[in-house]
């Protein structure tokens, strides 16, 4: 089975060779490949001959093995058997751990997200935030997947957790390890007419769930939906299908997305089945700078079929897709490999530029330092892919919509707002006019 995911050791020198061999190019020459082979197994040998202590020859392949893959994007990696059991519980929403999505930049774990109600969201980790080390050993230099299994362990066991956020000196978070039961779906009615649905992540079960929720908001408005929110913010993304099974609730045919691999003949197209769940009825999409991946198809294509307002800021810009690609049926662990850049309908790339909002709006006041200050996005990330449409991300700006001085900063500035666009018509305005 090979999964499509869009959100983390080869056992043999022969597997090594095999793999390398068949994927070469006619025109480079196998010969070129073998020297460097070649050379890589005169490396190994004197490092099991010399290094001043004996080394673990599998963990050694394995570095070897995600080190060539983290130098082609920040995606790209391998699993052990262990870690990809892991990674197949987890995209079926319950795993053991801390809930949140993390990336690894220059050696040191980023987070993407925390994931809603969760030990990780309900301590303030923030996406952006760098972690640092974990029980007061430092995990820089760990690749990925060792610094997500130190961080998994049994429920109820606590886990402290060293936090680098820009503009702050480091603090420790402790934090209690939970059986993570992400309830990708939920949904609740404001005010009495508009319904209000939060896509956390894409996980096996998110389809379902929405239509769940689609049902929900229909039966406790009683019938009277004037409107609906689709909350996509700090959403890192998960599974493509389960993206494109979102983006049909609310599309009557056509394009949703299409993906381009390697070769010129390597598109795919991913069409919604006829019927819009709620037609004629206004849609806001909320995202932030922590909407990715998946996130973002379902964003652009609602935007591009001019289905949906876009409200909030700058997306993440994850436009890549990556293949899981079982090794010996599983029992070698798998590749996670970046085999596709995704596009919306309209053919954009967000690879780097993310999705724009049609209406910006900051969930709080930005002050002329901060602005100053790089945002965290894909294009920062080491070794991202560029954008083959030449797109480029927006730089940090003043947003014009943004909270009042008085504001009260428990309260969603961008829902608010979102949830005035629909009762005062301007997303039926704005919509129709792009339409004309």
């Amino acid at each position: 089975m090979r999964l499509a995911w869009i959100a983390a050791p080869v056992v043999g020198l022969a597997a090594c060779v095999g793999a390398l061999a068949w994927s070469a190019p006619e025109d480079r020459g196998r010969g070129d490949i073998y020297r460097q082979l070649e050379l890589f197994a005169d490396v190994l040998a004197r490092v099991e001959q010399d290094y001043v202590t004996d080394i673990n020859d599998e963990e050694a392949m394995e570095a070897a093995i995600n080190g060539m893959l983290s130098s082609l994007d920040p995606h790209s990696s391998y699993m052990n058997a262990t870690e990809y059991r892991d990674m197949q519980v987890t995209t079926r929403g319950e795993y053991g751990g801390l809930g949140i999505e993390v990336t690894s930049e220059e050696g040191v774990v980023r987070v993407v997200s925390p994931i809603d109600d969760t030990p990780a969201s309900r301590a303030g980790i923030e996406a952006g935030d760098f972690l640092t080390a974990i029980n007061g050993e430092s995990i820089v230099g760990l690749t990925l997947n060792e610094a997500v299994r130190l961080m998994r362990g049994e429920p109820n066991t606590e886990i402290t957790v060293t936090v680098s956020r820009e503009g702050v000196d480091p603090f420790d978070v402790t934090l209690t390890r939970e059986v993570i039961n992400v309830r990708a779906v939920t949904a609740r009615v404001e005010g009495g007419d508009i319904g209000v649905i939060r896509i956390s992540t894409f996980n096996e079960r998110t389809g379902s769930m929405l239509q769940d929720a689609i049902r929900e908001v229909r039966r406790d408005t009683g019938g009277r939906l004037r409107g609906v929110v689709l909350d996509l913010r700090r959403n890192p993304g998960g599974l493509l299908d389960q993206a494109i099974e979102v983006s049909d609730a609310f599309l009557d045919g056509g394009e949703v997305v299409s993906t381009r691999g390697r070769r010129t003949d390597d598109v795919q197209r991913y069409n919604a089945r006829r019927g819009d769940d709620l037609a004629n009825v206004p849609v806001v999409v909320l995202i932030n700078e922590a909407s990715a991946s998946a996130a973002e198809i379902v964003a652009g294509a609602l935007q591009d079929r001019n289905r949906a307002l876009i409200v909030g800021t700058t997306s993440f810009g994850k436009g890549s897709v990556q293949t899981v690609i079982p090794l010996q049926g599983g029992r070698d662990g798998a590749l996670r490999l970046t085999t596709a850049r995704y596009y919306t309908p309209a053919g954009r790339s967000i690879q780097g530029a993310g999705i724009e909002p049609d209406l910006e709006v900051a969930s709080r006041r930005i002050t002329e330092e901060e602005l100053n200050r790089p945002s965290f996005s894909e294009a920062n990330l080491p070794h991202a892919l560029d954008n083959d449409s030449g797109a480029e991300r927006r730089g940090r700006h003043l947003i014009e919509d943004q909270p009042p001085e008085d504001w009260d900063e428990t309260e969603d500035y961008q829902m608010h707002r979102a949830l005035e666009f629909l009762r005062e018509g301007v997303v039926a305005e704005r919509l129709r006019a792009r339409a004309g």
